[in-house]
Parts: C-alpha cells; sequence; structure tokens
C-alpha cells in the first residue's frame, strides 16, 4: 500500500468502472507467484537476485540492469515524495512544492523510524492499513449485492488501447521490480537451516506470509477499486487529484476524519514503502557492484533524483500534473519489470543452481506466461506511445527517431541477452563475466610484524594510561622505542606555537617527564614530543608521517553524540589519513 496504488486504483475504478478488476487481481497472483520464486532463490542458494546475475552476466549486463533497477527504485520513491506532499497538505495544508521540498527532511526520520526496530514499524503500518480495509470492507458491505454482481463482468480479462496505460501502472504497483530483488535478500537467515527439509519448510512458511500479505493488500486495493466505480465513476466526475480518494471513506467517518485518516494512511504507508526501497536500493547497489554506501547517504541520494521531477511538476502542472506524474511511476515500474522477473525464472529453473528446488513444469509454465503477459503489455504500450510521439513530432520527427533508434536496440539487445543466455554457447556467455570474489585464505603464512617505533598520543586524561601500559608491554616484546606525543592546543600554543610557554604548556612537559623517567625505569626506551597546533589529529598526522612509526597506540575517549560535537573525534579523524597500523584502546574503569 503506497501512493502508487491509490493512484491506479482510483484511476482505474473512476474511469474505467470495474473493467480492469482482472488485472488487480491477475497482477496480485503474478506478485504471489514472483515473490515465491524469489524467496526460493535467496533461501536455496544463499544469493539474492541481483548477486546472482552479477555471477552470471557480463559486467555489461549487469550494470545495465542495475541501471534500470535503480530507475525503477527512483520512480518508486517518487510516488513516495509526491504522497508524503499530498498527505502534508491534508494534515496541516502545506503547499504541494513546499511540502515536496520538505520530504528531503524523510532521511532523517527514516534513520529515527528504523531504529525502533522493524517489527514496530510493521506493526504500526498493519494497523493502520487494517483500519482502512475495516472501513473499506463496511463500505462494500453497505453497498449491497447488486454491487458484488456488477463486479463479475470486471473479472473477465479485456484490454482496449484506451485502457491500457492504467492496466499497466495497476500491474507495475503490485509487482514491484526492486522488491523481487529485495525480498531473495531477507529471506537469508542463519536459522534456516542447512539440509533439505529445512530449506523446504522456509519456502512454504514464505509462502504463506507472501500470499497472506498480498491478498490483504488486494482486499484493500480492489476496495478502492470498487468504491471509486461507485463514488466517482457512477456519477461520471472525472478524477484529477488523488486528494479526492479521501472521499471514498466520508460516507462513514464524515469528511474531517476521512481527511485525516487518509493522510496519515498515506504519509505512513508511504514512508514503509520508501523504508523498503532504501534496504532495495542498497541490495541492488551490493549484488551488482559489489559496492556498499551508507544506508543514510544512499537514502539522500534516491530522495533528491525523486524531488526534482516531483518539483517541476507540482510547480509548473499543480496538482493534476502531480496525479498524473503518480501513475506514470507505476507504469516505469511495469516497464522495468521483464528484466528482473526473466532472469529471476531463469535461475529458479536451472536444476544446477537450484538443485531439486528447481521450478516444476507447472510452475515454469506460470512463471513464463506471466513474463510474456507482462513483456507484451510492455512493448504494446510502448509501441503505441513511440507512434502517438512521432505522429505529433511534426519537423522533428527525424531528430525523434534518431534519439530513440539507440535506446531502443540497446534495451533489444539487452532483452534479447537475458532471454537466451541459457542457449549461447559457453564460450560468449563468459565474455566479459565479473570475476567472482572469493574470500581470500588470510591465515595462511601470515607475516611476523617487527615494531621498532611505536608512536602513543598523549591528551593528559586518565585513558593515558590504558594506552602507555599496552604500548610498553609490546616495547617490552620487540625492544621497540616508545614516541610520547602530546599536542597543545590552547590559545597561546594556536597563536605562538613552540614559543608558547604558559604553566598549562610547562605542566604538560612535566607531565611527559614524569612518564618517561617511569618508563625508563622498566628499561623501555622512551621519547618526549610536544607540538603545537590548533588541531590535535593534524599534528599527530604529521608527525607520524615525520617519524613513520610500526605502530599507533591511542586511547579511545569515552564520550559520544553531543559530547562528540563539542570535544570532536580526533580518533576518527586521525584513523583515514594513517597509512600505518593503529591500536585504539579503551581501558575497563
Amino acid at each position: 500500500m503506497d501512493p502508487g496504488n491509490w493512484a491506479t486504483d482510483l484511476e482505474g475504478g473512476a474511469r474505467f468502472g470495474y473493467q480492469l478488476l482482472w488485472v488487480l487481481v491477475l497482477s496480485n497472483l503474478m506478485a504471489i507467484l514472483l515473490q515465491t520464486l524469489s524467496a526460493r532463490l535467496g533461501i536455496v542458494t544463499q544469493r539474492d537476485l541481483a548477486q546472482a546475475c552479477r555471477e552470471t552476466y557480463p559486467r555489461s549486463v549487469s550494470y545495465s540492469l542495475w541501471f534500470l533497477c535503480e530507475i525503477a527504485i527512483a520512480a518508486c520513491d517518487l510516488a513516495e515524495v509526491l504522497g508524503a506532499a499530498i498527505a502534508l497538505n491534508l494534515l496541516f495544508h502545506i503547499p504541494l512544492l513546499y511540502g515536496v521540498i520538505l520530504t528531503a527532511a524523510d532521511t532523517l526520520l527514516l534513520l529515527w523510524f528504523t531504529g525502533l526496530g522493524i517489527r514496530v514499524i510493521e506493526s504500526f503500518v498493519l494497523a493502520l492499513i487494517a483500519v482502512i480495509g475495516g472501513c473499506f470492507f463496511i463500505e462494500i458491505c453497505w453497498a449491497g449485492w447488486p454491487v458484488v454482481k456488477d463486479m463479475l463482468p470486471g473479472l473477465v480479462p479485456h484490454i482496449t488501447n484506451r485502457n491500457l496505460y492504467v492496466a499497466i501502472g495497476i500491474l507495475g504497483a503490485t509487482v514491484m521490480p526492486h522488491n523481487l530483488y529485495l525480498h531473495s535478500a531477507l529471506v537469508q537467515t542463519r536459522r534456516i537451516g542447512k539440509t533439505e527439509a529445512d530449506k523446504r519448510v522456509a519456502c512454504r512458511y514464505n509462502l504463506i506470509d507472501s500470499a497472506i500479505a498480498l491478498n490483504g493488500a488486494l482486499f484493500v486495493n480492489a476496495g478502492i477499486l470498487v468504491l471509486a466505480v461507485a463514488v466517482f465513476f457512477k456519477r461520471g466526475i472525472v478524477v484529477t487529484e488523488i486528494q479526492q480518494a479521501n472521499q471514498l471513506l466520508t460516507p462513514l467517518l464524515g469528511t474531517t476524519m476521512a481527511s485525516i485518516l487518509f493522510a496519515v494512511a498515506l504519509l505512513c504507508s508511504g514512508q514503509s514503502s520508501t523504508l523498503t526501497g532504501t534496504m532495495a536500493g542498497q541490495i541492488v547497489m551490493e549484488g551488482f557492484l559489489n559496492f556498499r554506501m551508507r544506508p543514510w547517504l544512499r537514502r539522500l541520494v534516491t530522495r533528491t533524483i525523486a524531488i526534482i521531477p516531483a518539483a517541476f511538476t507540482v510547480y509548473f502542472a499543480g496538482e493534476q500534473g502531480t496525479y498524473k506524474l503518480l501513475i506514470l511511476s507505476q507504469v516505469i515500474l511495469n516497464l522495468q519489470l521483464p528484466f528482473a522477473v526473466i532472469p529471476l525464472i531463469q535461475f529458479t529453473n536451472n536444476k544446477q543452481r537450484m538443485g531439486t528446488f528447481a521450478n516444476r513444469a507447472w510452475v515454469r509454465v506460470l512463471a513464463w506466461s506471466a513474463a510474456v503477459m507482462i513483456l507484451s503489455l510492455d512493448i504494446w504500450l510502448v509501441t503505441i506511445t513511440i507512434r502517438d510521439w512521432l505522429a505529433a513530432s511534426g519537423r522533428q520527427r527525424l531528430w525523434l527517431e534518431l534519439g530513440l533508434a539507440p535506446v531502443l536496440i540497446l534495451l533489444t539487445l539487452l532483452l534479447g541477452w537475458v532471454i537466451f543466455q541459457p542457449v549461447l554457447p559457453p564460450w560468449i556467455r563468459r565474455f566479459g563475466l565479473a570475476p567472482i570474489e572469493l574470500p581470500q585464505a588470510v591465515a595462511i603464512n601470515l607475516p611476523s610484524p617487527l615494531y621498532e617505533k611505536i608512536l602513543v598520543p598523549l591528551d593528559h586524561t586518565s585513558r593515558d594510561r590504558e594506552a602507555i601500559a599496552h604500548a610498553a608491554a609490546m616495547a617490552k616484546q620487540h625492544h621497540a622505542k616508545l614516541y610520547l606525543l602530546h599536542v597543545e592546543e590552547g590559545v597561546t600554543s594556536q597563536i605562538f606555537g613552540s614559543l608558547a610557554s604558559t604553566a598549562e604548556v610547562e605542566a604538560g612537559r612535566e607531565y611527559l617527564r614524569e612518564i618517561a623517567a617511569e618508563l625508563e625505569k622498566q628499561q623501555v626506551a622512551v621519547e618526549m614530543v610536544v607540538r603545537h597546533a590548533r588541531r590535535p589529529k593534524d599534528a599527530i598526522v604529521a608527525y607520524a608521517e615525520e617519524l613513520k612509526p610500526d605502530l599507533v597506540v591511542m586511547g579511545a575517549h569515552g564520550h559520544k553524540g553531543l559530547k562528540d560535537i563539542v570535544f570532536g573525534t580526533t580518533i576518527n579523524a586521525v584513523r583515514h589519513k594513517l597509512k600505518m597500523p593503529l591500536l585504539v584502546v579503551r581501558g575497563g574503569g
């Protein structure tokens, strides 16, 4: 349940009545089938779909699939941006444009929300959707059996050029391509077990889980479509903005409560979808590129890409353009589906990869039927869209053809490789294949490091004791020399440098002399070094580059959070710049 579902279900019911109800039901069945295959791939092979693609396809193919998946994730996030902006508008009357810009701050909100734990998030969103589902159920019951009878013809498949666009949007909103990558990764857990019986149990429970969740979503989505027929289609009302969806709940809850409930549901379920989109983005990036990015940075990049088209649309096209953009985002999701679905089917059909868990004949028939239908609808839509573009291009037709031709050729070649890869000769399949990075045997023939110079930065606090103790123990074992470094960072030292001579500076020198004297009694060679700098981390790094020690030993500070901002974090700043090993010591007291 997210803003994309609301928009496509609302548009389908308000414009075409029950004609597209069969699309909603069929896309739900497809989602159950494909999510089941995705879970089976992850459980059996311990590989998510992105990792399996990287291991199977050449780099150029893998990178292309990754790029297309990123477009789908951005399209999904675009729907969340618009949904959040609309929710803020309904709740607090914030203009849509300001609401779109404000959604950039959800990066911080998401980090806080995820800190509550996945179960809290699931429970909160599930409770919210359960309330809405209950409202729809009561309203549908009020509508009576004649409505149910009218619905039955809508279960008969029928599609035309006129309703194709919305049908594809409904399909894309239900069978999201990036969720196939996500599901294949999230099912991997140590609790599954390694035996065939354990994996079969896990596959069975994941099937039950997916069926319950997706059928619950089907009920809510069908409720939106059915009530859209009663509220808008039968009254001849044209829907131009998603805000009109709150009218579906008005007969039961009243105008004010319906608007609030709809807005809160839109905001919170959208944030839940944002969470899955962020995780999916991390998974496809790690799987296809073997590259990791901090979650908050990944979230910020995706949200920035989504905000730009949303802001332009709101500014230039207003609320009607926002509604159309919501539906377009779901169409984009469906256009990307074949590039995720076809590899998934091929991988789960492969007996060498899946063993006894490879798809049976009837599963293959169903899976390939779903893939053919998705691909056929996409080709149909692309064909009539390009035809309309060319017809309306006038004198610019040649330039449009020159621009579209290479894109269509590249997509056709990519799709052809993905479809026919299993039957290609082995030497072609291995062409450009990315090497698989296997863990190295790091414990074999380990070197024996010899420490001759050990640098110990000190800051005149209690944690110096632990750092000196560890450094002295290693110095005795290796007959090394300790270099005790203290950085004076007072205002006088910042201004006058080594010329500074204050009581604090003299106390620091005396502090080092006492430590050195005691260590020399223990037959540890010591040299004292005092530096003056504005920032201790710069002085430590500079002296380390000058001395070139074999090891640096530092005491860890005991503060965090706000104190990190106030007092700074020297170790983190230093460790990224040092070219030698760093031992961080934290005392127990």
